[in-house]
């Protein structure tokens, strides 16, 4: 995992989720927020965070993903190879294209693919819907890439 100064840092909000509970007095919100944090340049990190304020669950999330950026191998503008990955419910098939082609993907996963810098990829949600789920899927997957060189060593 590596640290990167917040300027060059772009923040996103994928999914905002109300929750309300009803008590004596009325009903009481409180909020979920999944954040998206990126530089585009190969780096990206996600966070999720609860508040009773929408505000502070943005924040928050936004601090937890500025803490956990991770790394995206990348080969030019595309993936290294092809990859089929399981989060719970949610199973996401990444798929390298040829230059030019531009990112094929679902709202979610294309916004993890453009903010780690990916330009082309042609990606597909194969179950599933729920939004934090399908950015852990898309998150494993970026993060199980291995470099051509590294593959054919093993290969070896």
């Amino acid at each position: 995992m590596a640290r990167q100064s917040d300027k060059d840092l772009q923040e996103k909000v994928l999914f905002i989720n109300r929750c309300s509970k009803v008590v004596k007095g009325g009903r009481k919100f409180s909020f979920s927020a999944l954040i998206l944090v990126g530089d585009g340049e190969g780096k990206v990190g996600y966070g999720f965070a609860k508040a009773n304020e929408l505000t502070d669950a943005i924040r928050k999330g936004g601090e937890t993903a500025r803490k956990n950026i991770h790394d995206v191998v990348m080969e030019g503008t595309t993936i290294p190879h092809e990859i089929k990955v399981k989060w719970d419910g949610v199973e996401v098939l990444l798929k390298p294209t040829p230059e030019g082609s531009g990112v094929v993907a679902g709202s979610l996963v294309r916004a993890v693919l453009e903010m780690a810098g990916i330009k082309d990829v042609m990606a597909k949600n194969l179950g599933g819907n729920n939004p934090i789920n399908q950015v852990k899927a898309t998150f494993k997957a970026l993060l199980s890439l291995r470099p051509r060189e590294y593959i054919k060593e093993l290969r070896q």
